[in-house]
């Protein structure tokens, strides 16, 4: 805490005394957030402030169903530091009762965006006028239009009155739980969930989305959309394969002891081994990896092993094995990760670090070997709760396949 020193003047003594001035109290309850993307576009989410058991504030931000809770953060004064949970990224700034104003900072992308916040009660967005149409369904749309590095996605929307929740899946992972509104024949969605900051904005019709999808101060992408019921992604077990020339997947990287692990290790031995390509700073890869960690943790008696190779934007060795460490105290994630990469997440690097793959497509990335060193299928990305459908799919699907790597006949759920 600052100290304010106050001289008292005696006839005889000059008196130096310091005291601690009390750090100011944050109002409790409902707050609304506000990250400037641009110059001329915010971004809203909804968040709450109460008090522990200890007396420390405790944040929880939502996005639609999602809710995140952040217990890090620390006051001195009138200045305020939020820790997110597992990732890098923190508020920091000053703060009055009512409200707080400062930067969203994330050191190893190199990234800052401007923040504020406001007590009180309020919508993420306002909606000013009735809702023109309905997106409720499925859409067709395509980022990052009439360049070389179009891609597609499929967006997914539930509407009620101007009230919109859904997701844009796309073959690497989704764009996290999306909330927002239709006012008019404008469409505003918006997340932020400790480390991606996602607007996106979009004139719409009832078969067309015309929008701009801000991620937060790095990058703006055009989109289109259309109606499409019937329309599907490529298959998440068919992007990523064994280049022609190798029949196994293999890897020696460190842990955070310092020693070398490969799959020719005694513990990997004569078992199925599921290879997760990821990094701490992707919120895909946390969904990922929490719904490992709650699968193992139902059926302990699987006869298998799991490994992460961890890629990190962290600049030096030291912060990148303090970005595991917290995702496995956070996730209870007991199985090794790996470092297999810091001060980059580049993909091409990432390759040259597995020549055997014909691409790393996308963080995460999980392969799946049998118990003789055989790779089964290799699963592009992750579609986490936010898909809705799609993630109820991939759970079944999961649990088909180590019921066939460990030749188990029941007793397995992914639920």
């Amino acid at each position: 805490m600052r100290r304010i020193c106050v001289l008292l003047l005696t006839d005889t003594l000059l008196v130096a005394s310091c005291k601690k001035e009390k750090s100011k109290k944050l109002a409790l309850g409902d707050w609304v957030g506000k990250m400037e993307v641009s110059e001329s576009q915010l971004l809203p989410f909804n968040f709450t402030l109460s008090l522990d058991e200890d007396g420390k504030y405790l944040m929880k931000m939502y996005n639609a169903e999602e809710e995140i809770t952040v217990d890090e953060i620390t006051i001195d004064g009138d200045s305020i530091n939020i820790r997110m949970p597992i990732f890098e990224g923190h508020f920091t700034g000053t703060f009055t009762e009512t409200e707080m104003k400062g930067n969203f900072i994330e050191e190893g992308k190199e990234r800052n965006v401007p923040f504020s916040a406001v007590y009180g009660k309020k919508e993420r967005f306002e909606a000013n006028e009735d809702a023109a149409v309905n997106i409720s369904g499925i859409w067709e749309t395509y980022f990052k239009v009439n360049t070389e590095d179009e891609y597609p996605a499929k967006g997914i929307f539930m509407q009620n009155g101007n009230t919109v929740k859904g997701t844009f899946r796309t073959k690497t992972g989704d764009y996290r739980y999306l909330e927002g509104v239709v006012t008019g024949d404008s469409m505003k969605l918006s997340a932020f969930d400790g480390s991606h900051v996602y607007l996106f904005k979009a004139q719409v019709t009832d078969s067309t989305l015309d929008g701009t999808f801000y991620s937060g101060r790095h990058s703006v992408q055009e989109f289109l959309g259309a109606r499409n019921e019937a329309f599907e992604l490529p298959d998440a077990d068919s992007l990523t394969y064994l280049r022609e020339g190798y029949d196994k997947f293999d890897f020696s990287f460190p842990d955070a002891s310092g020693k070398m692990v490969s799959l020719s290790d005694p513990q990997f031995k004569n078992k199925p081994v599921l290879v997760q390509i990821m990094g701490t700073w992707c919120t895909n890869c946390l969904d990922e990896t929490r719904f490992y960690v709650d699968f193992m943790e139902k059926h302990p008696h699987l006869n298998i092993e799991l490994v992460a190779l961890a890629f990190e934007y962290a600049k030096t060795k030291e912060k990148a094995f303090e970005g595991i460490s917290r995702l496995k105290e956070r996730t209870g994630a007991d199985y090794p990760i790996l470092l297999a990469q810091y001060g980059t997440s580049n993909k091409q690097k990432a390759n040259e670090k597995l020549p055997m793959l014909n691409h790393i497509l996308s963080y995460p990335t999980t392969i799946y070997i049998d118990k003789n060193g055989e790779v089964k299928k290799i699963h592009t990305g992750f579609n986490g709760p936010a898909t809705g459908e799609k993630y109820e799919q991939f759970k079944e699907q999961f649990a088909k396949t180590i019921l066939e790597l460990t030749q188990e006949e029941s007793g397995i759920s992914a639920d």
